[in-house]
């Protein structure tokens, strides 16, 4: 019984094809939450495949419907061991993005593990591959190793939560863990998601971006007119756009905004982020150093200071023009932020920043009703200390550490809402097309996914982890 022995097993599981096996399995249940209410079959069907997974493990699974009309189920797994015990919760989500089948590769299908290359150096496709059904399979697998190991014991209590709405915004989600707050106490947060900085590098990150999207508009006549008759005599939304957009931000991308630049890049995030560098591998876009905030390094971009983008920008009839001046114009934007920008200030400070510089015409609404705040662990944090020793040790290689990921998941319910510790070890890449056609995952990476959390778990049930050298929690019920 031995730390490596569990890494073992979980390496013969993939190399035996265990993984391979169900992962094809879990991703040919098409579980799209933005159909939510076409899939219904298809959620309790992959909630049924969890249960049929976790209870042989001596988890005690119960489903539950989210509070909010509109947001998928969710499945609540618990081990209990030992009320002297920390008690560790995972978290995964089991719902995908649409298919978009007839855009996907020729001869690929979204519903099937379709391997390109070789099974263990090529890339599997598949919707859900990298997000998020082979990462939660990853560390699900990796608790069974450990329990193979160990004599039935994990040496800690487990929460594991599968959510089912994730892709359409975890709605619900902080409303479901306010409420069930006293049954969901934990000591921290151990979960995966999102990409590592490289393909080759191990990587931990403690919270996220947060992610707030808007609507410029402006409506300023009833219909069109000809370009050659008024052309010179009447205002031009588009023009009148594009230039309050070039007031908010510069030719470079940078944010003009005082209120929307951060104040939150410490030197502990600086010296994580010092030898983090951002590469999306050969599919990837290249880094361009001359875009975005000046004096920055590209990982003190993307993972320590606030981005604004246009996503869509539309005036006129882009598919079909005509010799007019369009009567309205509409951008949609978005802001990518750390911790410290308050996601409430975003729309007051558009609007008096639009005021001031001559745009009170435009209007300025949020574009959904929720979002997910940023969140960020210092990662002098115990537990990320923790984690990245753990993370060394099973694969001789220095983890890249990032205060948080540029995206944006519901880390805020679990570093907020539940006052949890939050550390997540990503086993996907910048460039597996999440969200896209021909998502993929990299078997290297789900390879040493599973020898690197066999041995973060199997370090957690040996005792002497932050909790136990703190105050303990309120134990699991």
């Amino acid at each position: 019984m031995s730390r490596q022995a569990a890494i073992n097993v979980a390496t013969e599981y993939f190399d035996n094809g265990g993984y391979l096996t169900d992962l094809r399995r879990r991703v040919a249940i098409r579980t799209e939450s933005q159909m939510l209410a076409e899939r219904g079959q298809e959620m309790a069907a992959y909630m049924a495949e969890m249960r049929s997974t976790l209870e042989p493990l001596g988890y005690d699974c119960n489903e539950y419907e989210n509070p909010v009309a509109g947001g998928g189920p969710f499945l609540i797994a618990k081990r209990f061991e030992d009320a002297s015990l920390p008690t560790v919760f995972t978290y995964g989500h089991g719902d995908v993005v649409r298919g978009l089948e007839e855009q996907w590769r020729d001869g690929l299908d979204p519903w099937q593990v379709t391997i390109d290359g070789d099974d263990q150096t090529g890339r599997w496709f598949g919707r859900g591959t990298a997000d998020n059904k082979g990462q939660h399979s990853i560390n699900i697998a990796a608790l069974q190793a450990v329990l193979a190991t160990r004599g039935e014991r994990l040496g800690f209590n487990s929460i594991i939560m599968i959510e089912m709405g994730e892709e359409i915004g975890s709605a619900g989600l902080k409303e479901f863990a306010a409420a069930m707050a006293e049954d969901l106490v934990a000591d921290v947060l151990i979960s995966s998601d999102g990409p590592r900085l490289q393909a080759e590098r191990p990587t931990l990150f403690m919270g996220s971006r947060g992610a707030f999207n808007f609507t410029l508009d402006l409506d300023l006549r009833s219909g069109a007119h000809h370009s050659g008759n008024w052309g010179g005599l009447i205002s031009n939304p588009g023009i009148i756009l594009a230039n309050a957009i070039a007031s908010l931000v510069d030719s470079r991308g940078q944010i003009k905004i005082p209120a929307l630049r951060p104040e939150s890049l410490s030197n502990s995030v600086r010296m994580a982020l010092a030898d983090c560098e951002v590469d999306g591998g050969a599919d990837g876009p290249t880094v361009e150093p001359d875009w975005g905030e000046i004096g920055l390094t590209p990982a003190e971009r993307v993972f320590g200071w606030n981005s604004f983008e246009v996503l869509a920008f539309k005036t006129g009839n882009p598919e079909n023009p005509v010799n007019a001046i369009p009567p309205r114009a509409s951008a949609t934007c978005q802001l990518r932020y750390v911790v410290g920008t308050d996601p409430h200030s975003i729309v007051p400070a558009i609007k008096a920043h639009l005021q001031a510089h001559g745009f009170p015409q435009i209007t300025v609404t949020a574009a959904r009703l929720g979002f997910a705040n940023a969140t960020r662990l210092d990662p002098d944090h115990p537990w990320v200390q923790f984690a990245a020793r753990s993370l060394r040790e099973t694969t001789g290689k220095k983890p890249a550490i990032l205060p948080n990921l540029g995206g944006t998941l519901p880390n805020d319910v679990f570093a907020e809402t539940l006052g949890l510790p939050t550390i997540w070890v990503p086993h996907s890449y910048a460039s597996c097309a999440q969200h896209a056609p021909n998502e993929h995952l990299l078997p290297s990476i789900a390879r040493e996914g599973l020898q690197i959390m066999a041995g973060l778990f199997w370090d957690l049930g040996e005792g002497q982890t932050p909790a136990e050298l703190e105050a303990p929690r309120k134990p699991l019920k």
